[in-house]
């Protein structure tokens, strides 16, 4: 058997697949880091230098022991895994993210430990484990350079030369250690100030690092680094290891197997056994990394707040000094997603050279080391609208501006905070974190210049005294706790502090009893932590179980088979989001509705949907088989829609399942054994990590049980899979479907490490351009769909509803896309918005050339004269700089990215984003200056695409500015157009107007005399609804014919549009001096932009209302509809009204249309009184409806007194007195609202309080009908009037209210 296949036989059930050497190689001696140059000329590139001058790669003004100098792969067991192909250079750049470093005897060399993943292009991961600890050089070779390079930083920077320069510190392995390591440096500052911080070959010993990694399948963290320390600890230990190091290496490779699901397994390190466990089928998978130390870093409020913003998929950028830092907070918060997993750049530890890929204009989860004294304010990001920047050292988190909080988050973080505090952790970030495992610190014969006991007590003041983040253990944390509050414990601390007893022997006071059952301290610890890490996640996964216990009834399940699916992935609906969202609680909504729009949600739908041809994706599994649990003991039942909180119920049973694995251990791997090797090769030598002997670990054992077992269970999977191989489609084509399918950024889990040449970095960014491409092509189409609603739904595609919080959603994710397409490719980041950045650029270079045109003032008189020439509503122009200048003036609005936000939702109310950013990017000039030539802007086909998809969400109408910033103070401008034929378009009264809109009203504003337009200032009044109309009927001419009203909002440019046509006075029309005017969106005429914007309306649709049918409007004198109409107009009437209520609440449009408006109740009904009135007569004035109404209930008034009323049924009694005190009421009104507008408002408010229907027939019944209506009239039908009031009765099942405006004065 070859050793390949040897090796690869059993790989997918081997613990480890391989162990990796990085170090330096002697033959090639040393070279600078070539990523360290291709980062130099990024950086270059980056700040607009020249990058062929900085990329030489020497750096002469740095000290040779700072640099850093290329590092390989030395040696790597197995050679080659089918499975899992080895992939030397990311390897390499991951084991040592900074290259080689070298110390002398001055420096620390405190071994340190980190962990690594790689994420392949199906998103399935690799993890790395690294010990990396500092050999003594004994190349000549090596050390005569550094001597040389040394020489000529001496000679090129002499000043360097003083004792302050130096400090090891900063070297670049340096930045692996904790800040507690620091504390010791100046201990050894004596020793060093010899030196110098330089390097003598004849005094001083060199060394350099290396590294050990063990490479595997699975998140074994625990396990793994105690393995490479014992391996490390053999190295440097006075006497040799029991047997040679390769028979450790062998049986870690091919004699450890992967512990079966549910199972624990043992193995034997060098020197002490290891545990490790894997939880079983129905347990949450495996996470070895210790969330209790994320915690404790970020504290409980803050960790929260990171994991909404990963739920939302923005862009998250950890920061820290210490890499497997960034590693634990990156696997512990992916971790806590479950059942859900992240499907963007993944990237824990962002090497170097890869920092251009801060850029990418998609959501990622990146960590970034960082170097040691740097201010976060110098670390300029790309973009950072959508960044949520986490800094670990300094235990604090920079959000993005408006998102929705986790439900529940106050309970939500008590319940965490009660699980961190019964193991002793505070839930406050930068309490102490849980430090390294003991096995690290006590180890005997290490290279450690540690003083343990008084390192403890050190750290125990320094956070006694200012809260520094030591390395404590959570126990100490309880202890001190303990201590602070306990006079006794405080006498026994100060004589343990002086007699030199470590702080650890106090342990036991914090009842965590050690050493239970024979077990060490460390595995003591490895078992707290387990239990821990279960008990945490066990919150959260709770929480998703709760949240999406129905999520199953709102799955589409619309193909018949995979391949048709697959097929046609894009145009499906996979989810009934708008039922799923009118299901759940509203406290949920506005976390839920952006949460269900993500790219892990619709992966999570995806694999249910795939579940029913395909074996269920695991996670699914465990969640579909917690949610079935759950039904099963009905603990959903009762809490159906609500938002009462829910505590984890089963966190004991968990956390004793892990206790039960590790205390009784189900298999024991084969002991390490003498191998068939050479003798006299790798001869022990103290302190030197051998070289291995390649032959017996390229070949695994050929009659191992496990990996017998291994190939039979393979054996069958192949055969199960050829047979429906057939069946599916080919895979690769399947595969292909999947990747087209899943929207963006998945074929960028990870960019490729190995090779990092600008075509690789062009080609990357060009996936990034085609991918905010589809991704706007998407995200408009949605937008367009959800806006038309039913029609959308008529058309084919799918879902009818939106509701407005699902608008928002949709319209802060559109924000959040231009904000990544405008940071892609930026030359120099300015301010925290990119859009915004570059939209002030441009005003800056418009405003310079205005005033330049300022000196020329021909243009302005004709404009000036043109607005003057006829009454109408003057254009409003669309303008760019006039939008940003609204904005600006937005005192509410406190930051860029803010302010980017509000401009993008004016100019899409405006229907103008698509001609204003074409507009801005039209400055080609100002376009290349800002951008490189990748960027995303200066694509010009790709672009001109963008533009094309967002020009579409010009056929909805969106209020998004408008309903959003309610508070502040809008310009609007009103203008009344009287009917000018008549010669009235003056009057010598003082007029008056009071707008109202769904948020208010602007109170009555005085006309000037005979000026017809007026602008004022007041709060966002929302949609405008009503215009009340008056004068005070002062002077000769008190009478005005006023044709309609227009208002404009003069930000957001909508104009509406109020009719009239009737007279305001005394002894005319119906002797009004006040009207409420019902209004409607005007439609902008096609020549908007040229200036002929709201002129007069058309002579022809002026005067005639058709809701006004009343004898003396203008229009009514020739109009008498048929009965036939009257019932069709009064059916629709109260159809509408009906529809309105089926809306949900946000979608519901003014009911005040609907019942006073042109095709309103008020008017239906009108008509149906109107129908056989007697209303003109000879040489008398007209008479009206409510003449009619006034006179029946004097009629009843009277009626009551003589006592005819007395034999009447109660209830009608009761009807009349209703009837009667309601006109009297109207009548006894302050307001001069006229007789039309009287009966207006006894429909409302009979409609209102369910009384219209009971009137009718005391109307009909009253003998006053026969003086004033003919025989033929619809009220004289006894049938006619029976089917209205039935019609009628359908309204009783509505909540009608009214608006203030129509009832102003009306005291009942």
């Amino acid at each position: 058997m070859s050793g390949t296949n040897a090796a690869s036989g059993a790989a997918p059930c081997r613990f480890a697949h391989y162990f990796v050497i990085c170090g330096i190689d002697t033959e090639t001696g040393l070279e600078p880091d070539e990523l360290a140059a291709l980062y130099q000329w990024l950086e270059a590139d980056r700040q607009g230098r020249d990058p062929d001058t900085a990329a030489t790669g020497e750096n002469f003004e740095q000290s040779p022991l700072k640099r850093t100098f290329k590092s390989k792969v030395l040696a790597h067991y197995p050679e080659n895994v089918e499975w899992n192909p080895f992939d030397q250079d990311a390897v390499n750049m991951l084991c040592m993210p900074k290259g080689l470093s070298f110390r002398t005897q001055a420096d620390s060399r405190e071994p340190q430990f980190h962990s690594f993943l790689i994420t392949r292009e199906d998103g399935s991961r690799t993890y790395g484990f690294v010990h990396t600890f500092y050999e003594e050089v004994t190349s000549p070779q090596i050390c005569s350079a550094m001597q040389t390079l040394y020489q000529m930083h001496q000679a090129e920077n002499p000043s360097s030369a003083t004792p302050s320069s130096s400090s090891s510190s900063s070297s670049s392995m340096d930045s692996l250690a904790s800040s507690l390591d620091e504390a010791d440096s100046p201990s050894s500052s004596s020793c060093r100030s010899v030196a110098c911080g330089g390097y003598d070959a004849s005094r001083d010993t060199l060394y350099v690092s290396k590294a050990l990694c063990l490479i595997t399948p699975m998140p074994f963290m625990h396990a793994c680094r105690r393995f490479l320390s014992q391996m490390h600890r053999a190295v440097t230990a006075a006497s040799p290891p029991p047997l040679p190091l390769e028979s450790y290496v062998h049986n870690v490779l091919y004699e450890v197997p992967l512990p079966p699901p549910g199972r624990s397994l043992k193995f034997h390190g060098v020197y002490e056994p290891i545990v490790c466990q894997r939880p079983g089928p129905g347990e949450l998978p495996l996470a070895d990394f210790p969330l209790g130390q994320t915690f404790t870093l970020l504290g409980v409020e803050n960790l929260v707040q990171l994991f909404n913003c990963t739920l939302l998929e923005m862009q998250i950028l950890l920061y820290s000094q210490d890499y497997q830092r960034l590693m634990t907070v990156a696997e512990g918060i992916t971790t806590l997603l479950f059942p859900f997993q992240w499907q963007h750049v993944y990237v824990p530890i962002l090497p170097a050279s890869l920092l251009h890929f801060l850029d990418a204009p998609v959501p990622y989860l990146m960590g970034l080391q960082s170097k040691e004294g740097t201010d976060r304010s110098k670390l300029e990001l790309p973009q950072e609208a959508n960044l949520c920047f986490v800094d670990i050292d300094n235990h604090c988190i920079e959000l993005p501006e408006d998102f929705p909080q986790f439900p529940n988050k106050p309970e939500f973080i008590q319940e965490l905070s009660e699980v961190l505090l019964r193991y002793g952790l505070s839930p406050v970030g930068g309490a102490p974190p849980i430090s390294d495992p003991p096995s690290t610190t006590t180890t005997p014969g290490s290279v450690s210049t540690r003083h343990p006991g008084l390192k403890g007590q050190q750290a125990l003041r320094e956070l006694e005294d200012d809260g520094r983040n030591g390395n404590l253990r959570g126990e100490q944390l309880a202890v001190l706790e303990l201590l602070q509050g306990n006079a006794t414990l405080e006498r026994l601390q100060a004589l343990a502090k002086r007699t030199g007893v470590r702080v650890e022997a106090l342990r036991g006071v914090g009842g965590e009893g050690e050493g239970q059952g024979g077990r060490t301290a460390v595995e003591e610890e490895e078992l707290r932590n387990a239990k821990l890490n279960v008990q945490l996640r066990e919150v959260f996964a709770s929480r998703f179980t709760t949240m999406f216990a129905d999520y199953e009834a709102f799955v589409i399940q619309s193909a018949p088979d995979l391949e048709s699916w697959l097929t046609n992935r894009e145009q499906m609906h996979n989810f009934d989001k708008a039922s799923f969202l009118s299901d759940q609680p509203e406290p949920y909504l506005p976390f839920l509705s952006h949460f269900i729009e993500t790219q892990m949600f619709a992966t999570f739908i995806d694999n249910k949907i795939m579940s029913q041809w395909e074996e269920k994706e695991p996670l699914l599994r465990v969640f579909d088989g917690r949610i079935d649990k759950a039904r099963l003991y009905n603990v959903r039942a009762p809490s159906l829609r609500s938002s009462n909180y829910q505590r984890c119920t089963i966190l004991k049973e968990s956390a004793q399942a892990i206790e039960q694995r590790l205390m009784k251990i189900d298999h024991t791997a084969i002991h390490p054994h003498l191998l068939d090797m050479k003798i006299g090769q790798g001869k022990y030598e103290q302190g030197f990590f051998p070289k291995l002997q390649s032959d017996v670990l390229s070949v695994g054992p050929i009659n191992n049980k496990w990996s017998n077992r291994t190939a039979t269970a393979q054996r069958r999977k192949d055969r199960h899979r050829q047979q429906t191989e057939h069946l599916t489609l080919d895979n690769d084509l399947k595969e292909k479907h999947m990747q087209d399918a899943r929207s963006l950024g998945k074929n960028l889990r990870q960019p490729k490490l190995s090779d990092l040449s600008p075509a690789v970095i062009a080609q990357t960014n060009w996936k990034f351009v085609e991918g905010l491409l589809k991704e706007c092509r998407i995200k408009t189409k949605r937008m367009l769909v959800e806006k038309m609603g039913r029609e959308a739904v008529e058309l084919g595609h799918g879902e009818a509803n939106i509701t407005g919080l699902e608008e928002n959603t949709l319209i802060a994710s559109l924000c959040d896309l231009l904000e990544r397409i405008w940071s892609h490719g930026l030359q120099v980041k300015q301010g925290k918005s990119a859009l915004w950045s570059h939209l002030l650029h441009y005003q800056a270079r418009e405003e310079k050339l205005e005033q330049q045109q300022a000196e020329s003032p021909v243009s302005n008189g004709s404009e000036r004269r043109k607005s003057e020439s006829s009454i109408g509503m003057p254009s409003l122009r669309a303008s760019v700089i006039q939008d940003m200048r609204h904005i600006q003036s937005m005192g509410e609005i406190k930051t860029d990215v803010g302010r980017a936000r509000a401009w993008i939702r004016l100019s899409l109310e405006k229907k103008l984003l698509s001609q204003h950013l074409k507009q801005l990017l039209s400055r080609q000039a100002l376009t290349k200056k800002l951008y490189k030539r990748y960027a995303f802007l200066r694509c010009e086909e790709e672009k001109e695409q963008f533009l094309f998809h967002l020009l579409s969400l010009n056929t909805v109408d969106y209020f998004c500015f408008t309903s959003v910033f309610t508070t502040i103070m809008i310009p609007y401008r009103a203008v009344i157009i009287p009917i000018k034929k008549l010669s009235n378009a003056m009057t010598t009264s003082n007029p008056w107007v009071c707008v109202s809109g769904e948020l208010g009203d602007s109170g009555v504003r005085q006309i000037t005399k005979n000026v017809l337009e007026m602008t004022f200032d007041c709060q966002n009044l929302g949609k405008l609804t009503t215009v009340q109309l008056g004068h005070d009927n002062s002077g000769l001419l008190a009478k005005w014919l006023v044709d309609c009203v227009m208002v404009r909002n003069e930000i957001t440019g909508h104009t509406y549009k109020f009719p009239c046509g009737r007279w305001l006075g005394k002894g005319v029309d119906d002797g009004s001096l006040e009207r409420v005017l019902i209004g409607e969106l005007a439609l902008p005429n096609a020549d908007e932009d040229c200036g002929r914007g709201c002129r007069t309306p058309d002579m022809e649709h002026s005067p005639g209302q058709t809701r006004r049918i009343s004898i003396t409007s203008m229009g009514g004198r020739g109009y008498k509809p048929t009965s036939a109409q009257i019932q069709e107009a009064i059916g629709e009437a109260v159809n509408s009204i009906c529809k309105h209520f089926h809306k949900p609440e946000k979608e519901r449009g003014s009911l005040t249309i609907l019942l006073c408006g042109e095709v309103g109740l008020v008017g239906a009904l009108e008509q149906f009184f109107h129908n056989g009135f007697k209303s003109a007569r000879l040489f008398q004035k007209t008479v009206f409806v409510w003449d009619f109404v006034e006179k029946a209930v004097a009629y009843m008034e009277s009626a009551d007194q003589m006592g005819d009323m007395q034999e009447t049924a109660e209830p009608l009694g009761l009807t009349c007195v209703y009837l009667c005190r309601y006109v009297s009421a109207i009548n006894s009104s302050p307001r001069n609202i006229g007789k039309d507008g009287k009966f207006q408002l006894l429909v409302c408010l009979g409609a209102r309080d369910r009384l219209l229907i009971q009137w009718l027939p005391l109307l009909v019944e009253c003998p006053v009908i026969q003086r004033m209506y003919e025989e033929s009239a619809l009220l004289r039908d006894r049938t006619m009037v029976n089917a209205l009031i039935a019609v009628l009765q359908t309204l009783h099942d509505f909540p009608i209210t009214l608006e203030a405006s129509l009832i102003k004065g009306i005291d009942l």
